[in-house]
């Protein structure tokens, strides 16, 4: 039987991940084999990890070639530099992915970038799409020096908003002006955020004191979209302040209930394109070998790194 190597959780060494051989995957008629050169991880699945069984396999982003094509014809051909998502177990050398959830990347954008972009691109762009056309409208982001922050930032400026950023910590304000906030306030709460509101689209990843405050800022008509609780999960808001406001809308946002909905292909191909073409920077903070995932995961949990940390899929 082949094997590969793939990373896995093994709950009796120090940060519960390891590289494990693994059983080699074998492709349906509508899946590509995938060469893995690039990964990049998320808060949810290092969570995850952090209390799954012995042998689960983490692993959502990823970026590589295209070793076989999916043999209905279907997605990128043989040779094709891709990048694409699964709902678990990326973080291997060898993937069979459905082709619908591949997209192929431009010459000027390198694995690492790519490896950024599902789960965290695509959040901060399906997001954003609850405020309709942009042009013009006030969009307030918490946790704007994030991953998903960081980009939605970003792609709200492409779109003409008036951007505003919440970041917890002063050290942050620069980086997250430079990609496109037109005002960043530093609060534990949002609450500072109020002086440039009202706001048309609100995205909170905070959740807990921060989204009950942010919710009061919203414009008649507007929208907050939350897509995480990286502060508490547990919120206490006056319904008045929402619902006398009129129109106000609260959605949930969760990324794989969206990849069951709609097609993701084209709208990777797009983020990518952005990033070749200079539109769209991503946020690097952390850059090594895959064998260092154990550290990697532990710093994501410890909040010692701003937005994305990438691994080479190496030897």
């Amino acid at each position: 039987m082949d094997a590969i190597r793939a990373v896995v959780v093994d709950p009796s060494v120090a940060g519960r991940l390891v590289i494990r051989e693994v059983e080699a995957p074998t492709a349906s008629r509508s899946e590509a084999l995938v060469r893995v050169k690039a990964i990049s991880l998320n808060r949810g699945e290092v969570r995850t990890a952090s209390t799954a069984e012995a042998g689960w396999r983490p692993g959502w982003d990823f970026a590589g070639v295209v070793e076989q094509q999916a043999t209905d014809g279907s997605g990128p051909p043989t040779g094709a530099r891709v990048v694409g998502t699964l709902d678990n177990g990326a973080w291997a050398e060898l993937l069979a992915v459905p082709t619908f959830r591949l997209a192929e990347l431009p010459d000027a954008v390198s694995f690492a970038q790519a490896a950024t972009l599902p789960i965290a691109g695509l959040t901060a762009l399906w997001t954003l799409e609850h405020g309709g056309l942009l042009l013009d409208k006030r969009v307030l982001i918490t946790g704007a020096s994030g991953g998903v922050g960081h980009f939605a930032c970003q792609l709200a400026n492409h779109a003409g908003a008036y951007v505003v950023g919440v970041v917890r910590q002063s050290a942050y304000q620069d980086m997250v002006k430079a990609v496109g906030a037109h005002q960043v306030v530093v609060s534990d709460d949002a609450s500072a955020a109020r002086a440039f509101g009202p706001y048309d689209l609100i995205l909170d990843s905070i959740g807990g004191r921060p989204l009950a405050n942010v919710l009061t800022m919203l414009s008649q008509s507007g929208v907050c979209v939350n897509f995480g609780t990286t502060g508490s999960p547990e919120a206490t808001i006056d319904i008045r302040q929402f619902f006398l406001k009129g129109g106000l809308s609260l959605y949930g946002f969760i990324i794989f209930y969206e990849l069951a909905r709609k097609p993701m292909s084209a709208d990777l191909a797009r983020l990518a394109r952005m990033i070749a073409g200079g539109q769209l920077h991503p946020q690097i903070e952390l850059e090594a070998p895959w064998t260092q995932i154990a550290d990697a995961a532990q710093k994501l949990l410890d909040r010692r790194y701003r937005g994305k940390a990438v691994l080479h899929v190496v030897g």
